[in-house]
């Protein structure tokens, strides 16, 4: 075999050796990809900007300043039927919050329970979690939804034969009725001591938890917290001479006069997405717990603790590293199958925005890309929360 050196004709370009580097190939790959992406993206916005400009619609979000003429019979911020079409985003963007706030919470009450109440020595309790969860989990959500609204809320009396469920709370076909608290001089103070109470008590039980890790000695701080949650402002609240007054809701023969207001469409969905989406989150805490090793819940038992201890403090912490990826998962669903709500006219974002805004203004892509726009901030501003959470809650070894 020859070892005459290739000569300098012969040996590989500058080009050809940067493409038998694997680098280099991935890059130029990507580049590619990206490329076409541009592509298709322009060639895609070109296309609807031609077709706006044929139709004569112009694109842009002036239309927002424009007076939407329109009223909602739910809002969180100021808004009549002479406000403009930005006021009514923010109107069905803080009903759509509004909804999936109060969703997550609830099913997150709802979902654990049911989850544990599988699990329960309990066999008629066991039974009927099962039965509540391989019921409501295979039927549509969207069917339950018109369950709680035709077939329950509706079916409540007129306002003029409303049902009293004690001092000041009235239910019937247009919603249920509450007393409004209306502040008077010196509730501020009240409120602050409130406030303030709140947090002195988190200082103190994440006091008395490093206490406990540190020299195994428990400190017990819930009269002291009860004191400072409920003591403290009730004692300054009857010292300022009761700042607070109620305005009950008074029962006409046509409507209601008076008090707070909860529309039947926001208690059909929330009831809806908060049993569907529990029916879920079941499943999800049950794998959880049944995911710790059982000699966990062996030893508790040998050192005598009770179940509900056992439970709260060495099953639930150790299940919640299984349990948040999922459930991370079923809150960001519950938020996007808010969406739903246009189906019984509740006002929330698809249906106010990306609805009559929509068919009045006909800005079709600046409306919808807006609508989407927010739901995915919403969802990554979920995820991006979970995952934080999760990375507290993961286990770490002693250093």
């Amino acid at each position: 075999m020859s070892d005459t050196p290739l000569s300098k004709s012969d040996q590989p370009g500058t080009i050809a050796r940067l493409l038998r580097d694997g680098q280099v190939r991935a890059v130029l790959a990507q580049l590619f990809v990206v490329g076409i992406v541009v592509l298709l993206g322009w060639i895609g916005i070109s296309n609807v900007l031609e077709n706006l400009a044929r139709q004569n619609i112009a694109s842009g979000f002036g239309f927002l300043d424009e007076n939407a003429g329109f009223g909602v019979n739910q809002t969180l911020v100021d808004y009549d039927a002479g406000s403009t079409y930005g006021q009514a985003f923010w109107v069905g963007l803080t009903n759509t919050l509004l909804v999936a706030v109060l969703g997550v919470f609830l099913t997150t009450l709802l979902g654990f329970a049911v989850g544990i109440g599988r699990l329960s020595s309990n066999w008629l309790v066991a039974k009927l979690c099962a039965a509540y969860v391989e019921t409501l989990r295979n039927i549509p959500l969207l069917l339950q939804i018109f369950f709680w609204y035709f077939g329950v809320l509706k079916a409540l009396p007129h306002p003029r034969d409303s049902i009293a469920l004690g001092e000041g709370f009235l239910v019937n076909i247009r919603g249920v009725y509450f007393p409004r608290a209306v502040g008077e001089e010196g509730i501020a103070i009240v409120l602050f001591a409130l406030l303030a109470g709140i947090v002195a008590t988190i200082v103190l039980s994440r006091a008395a938890a490093r206490h406990l890790l540190r020299t195994g000695q428990v400190r017990k701080i819930w009269l002291i917290g009860l004191g400072l949650i409920v003591g403290l402002p009730l004692a300054l609240y009857f010292v300022l001479g009761q700042p607070l007054g109620l305005d009950m809701p008074q029962a006409s023969r046509f409507n209601v006069k008076g008090g707070v207001r909860i529309i039947p469409e926001l208690i059909a969905l929330v009831l809806a997405l908060t049993t569907y989406t529990a029916s879920f989150i079941a499943e999800i805490v049950r794998a959880g717990i049944l995911s710790v090793p059982k000699g966990q819940s062996e030893a508790a038992a040998a050192l005598g603790l009770p179940n509900g201890l056992t439970l709260r403090k060495i099953i639930i912490p150790q299940a919640m590293r299984v349990i948040i990826p999922p459930l991370t998962s079923q809150y960001l669903n519950l938020t996007k199958n808010s969406s739903l709500a246009v189906a019984i006219a509740y006002p929330d974002l698809v249906s106010v925005f990306a609805g009559t805004t929509l068919n009045q203004t006909g800005q079709a892509v600046e409306i919808l890309g807006l609508t989407m726009t927010v739901y995915l901030l919403l969802s990554l501003s979920t995820a991006g929360f979970m995952n934080w959470f999760n990375s507290r809650m993961a286990i770490r070894g002693r250093s």
